[in-house]
């Protein structure tokens, strides 16, 4: 690689400190990002190919320098960068940690989180872009090559963010998007970048998560012979077509061919199939109305998280499914072992008109938003968790974590109370007062 800085090199920022450059990184379309030193700290410098150093993407980085970053889950801008010895300009960015791989290390199995990290990342990327949108600004460019995720924890890290740009703001827009997560109007070029392109994108972008392929990579896909440029315009834009749309079954997936979508289609409950049908069915076809909104995703992959159990034959993590259940009587066996599925005590939670269920795992913890719908959804501390009882490993109780204390009610009609600290023996019937909602366990 002709790199454009030298090791060592120092490098002006825009608020009169001065980083330097210690390791190249890699290079791409727009220009080279290294490793530099700024004041003892590693950080992220992007510096552009003199010819993508324009003065709009000059001005377009002071804009975002200023706006700030929505949350720190964003590697945003924080200082422009110049140098005397070297035409155009850079950025210094915050340095994605090694430890974070990319979603398609996911896709390609290199990365493997579990089902719990996986959606904490789906429910991290969906508030993300919340934030992003509520500030007004379009990220334009959503896919698995922008995204990292920490295996581990489900963590997730937001890079390129140099393209975001104002929404609705056409002649801003540096770039249209990646192909095969391009919303159809964007393909076909009656649209300009908008948060209502993005919607379509971050949909694309939480199948591919949770399904490990494309929604609309189907029979038709299989069928195309040139994979040129015509033919993913008819795939992507003119004629898209959900692979599992319940009213169009002409690009199902090509079992020996696109397994992948069948199997991991087949694990998750109803309520997410219902939300991803919505996304590319009528999400298709009207930007405006037709699209899932960032809160509805958020709202559901918490439910999605809430519905984790794990098989009592092989531990293998599953989902329970109330609808599939209340049609069948039963869930369907354990995609891994195939063995019957045991349902976990599990506490209906309801306040008002909302209610929500939560599995009672072994490691279950419950948050703010699940004792008081009010509250913004925040995992950083948990308010209760499931815990053993210390002498008798066969009785299991719900450990209250707040500094609130909660009235529970017997089966027997008794009350008693739970301070912090404090647990309640889980049991078919006891009613819990968390103050703002009431649970109930089922088992």
């Amino acid at each position: 690689m002709n790199q454009l800085l030298k090791l060592n090199q120092i490098i002006q920022l825009n608020n009169n400190l001065t980083c330097t450059v210690k390791e190249c990184l890699g290079g791409g379309g727009q220009g080279e990002v290294y490793k530099a030193d700024l004041n003892g700290t590693d950080v992220a410098l992007k510096w552009y190919f003199f010819a993508q150093a324009t003065t709009e993407q000059q001005q377009a980085l002071a804009e975002l320098i200023q706006k700030k970053a929505p949350n720190d889950r964003f590697l945003w801008p924080i200082s422009l960068a110049h140098s005397p010895d070297v035409k155009g300009f850079g950025y210094i960015m915050p340095l994605r940690p090694a430890h974070y791989k990319s979603i398609a290390d996911l896709i390609t199995r290199r990365a493997e989180p579990s089902f719990r990290h996986l959606i904490t990342a789906t429910m991290e990327l969906a508030d993300s872009f919340s934030q992003l949108h509520a500030k007004g600004l379009c990220y334009q460019d959503i896919s698995f090559g922008n995204v990292f995720i920490d295996p581990d924890t489900g963590h997730i890290l937001i890079c390129d963010n140099d393209n975001v740009t104002t929404n609705k703001n056409a002649k801003t827009a540096s770039v249209m998007g990646t192909p095969r997560f391009m919303a159809p109007e964007i393909v076909l070029g009656t649209a300009a970048p908008s948060s209502e392109s993005d919607l379509f994108s971050l949909a694309v972008l939480l199948f591919y998560m949770l399904m490990l392929h494309h929604p609309l990579e189907g029979k038709k896909e299989a069928d195309i012979k040139c994979f040129d440029l015509p033919a993913m315009n008819k795939l992507y834009g003119r004629e898209p077509i959900f692979i599992f749309d319940p009213n169009n079954d002409s690009n199902r997936p090509v079992a020996g061919y696109q397994d992948n979508a069948e199997i991991y289609w087949a694990i998750y409950p109803q309520f997410i199939k219902e939300l991803f049908t919505k996304a590319f069915t009528s999400g298709l076809h009207d930007p405006q109305h037709g699209r899932v909104r960032e809160s509805e995703w958020r709202a559901a992959l918490v439910k999605l998280r809430d519905s984790l159990l794990y098989c009592s034959h092989c531990t293998a993590e599953n989902f329970y499914d109330a609808q599939l259940l209340k049609d069948k009587g039963q869930l369907n066996e354990c995609w891994s072992c195939n063995e019957a599925l045991q349902v976990p005590p599990r506490i209906l939670l309801q306040h008002n008109n909302i209610a929500m269920i939560v599995m009672l795992n072994h490691d279950t913890e419950l948050f703010a938003h699940h004792t008081n719908p009010q509250r913004y959804y925040d995992f950083s501390n948990a308010v209760a968790k499931v815990n053993q009882h210390p002498q008798n490993p066969n009785i299991w109780g719900l450990k209250n974590l707040s500094a609130d204390t909660w009235t529970v009610t017997q089966d027997d009609g008794t009350m008693k109370t739970i301070a912090s600290g404090q647990s309640i023996t889980l049991s078919a019937g006891i009613s819990i007062n968390f103050g703002q909602a009431h649970g109930q366990i089922r088992v």
